[in-house]
C-alpha cells in the first residue's frame, strides 16, 4: 500500500515508508541532533519489526530520492504513538514535519485511533518546541517508567 503526495512544495514526494528504506532512515537518524536510538530497537530486525506490525501509519518524506524527512506512527489498538520523527537540518522551516505529522495522524484515525502519545527528550528543544506547535501538550501528571527485558545499546546523537 503506497500512499504518494508528489509535487508538494519544490517537488517533494511523500509515501509510506517501507523495509528497503532503512539504510536512508538510519542515515537521517543518525545525523540529526536530539535523536535517542538503541541498537536492538533501530537496529534493521528491529525496524522491520515495527513496520510489519504498522504497515500503513509511517511515512517519509523525499526530495529526489533522498530521504529528508521520516515519523515512525503506529498503535496497539487503543492508543497511537509516534517515535522518531526526524527532518534533516536543511530542509526545516519548510512543513515537511508537519506534512508528515498530519499524513501519520490521519493513517492512525483510519485506523479507529482517538489519542496520540510520544516523548521527546528534555534537552531537545528544537523537538519539543514542534511537537508544541502541532498541538501536542505536555503531560505534568504522568510519570514515564521504562524497564529493560534485555540490555540495550545506546546510540548518542
Amino acid at each position: 500500500m503506497k500512499c504518494m503526495v508528489e509535487n508538494w512544495e519544490n517537488n517533494m514526494v511523500f509515501r509510506i515508508m517501507e523495509e528497503n528504506d532503512y539504510k536512508g532512515i538510519y542515515d537521517l537518524w543518525i545525523n540529526t541532533p536530539g535523536m535517542g536510538l538503541n541498537s536492538t530497537d533501530d537496529s534493521e530486525e528491529g525496524f522491520k519489526k515495527y513496520l510489519n506490525r504498522n504497515p500503513s501509519t509511517s511515512f517519509i518524506a523525499l526530495d529526489s530520492n533522498k530521504i529528508v524527512g521520516v515519523i515512525m506512527a503506529g498503535h496497539d489498538g487503543r492508543r497511537g504513538y509516534i517515535y522518531h520523527t526526524a527532518v534533516l537540518p536543511e530542509y526545516r522551516g519548510n512543513h515537511i514535519g508537519k506534512k508528515l505529522v498530519d499524513l501519520a495522524m490521519t493513517a492512525l484515525e483510519k485506523e479507529g485511533i482517538n489519542k496520540v502519545a510520544l516523548v521527546v527528550f528534555e534537552k531537545n528543544e528544537i523537538g519539543n518546541r514542534f511537537w508544541e506547535s502541532q498541538g501536542f501538550t505536555t503531560r505534568d501528571d504522568l510519570i514515564y517508567r521504562n524497564k529493560n527485558i534485555h540490555p540495550l545499546n545506546r546510540i548518542n546523537t
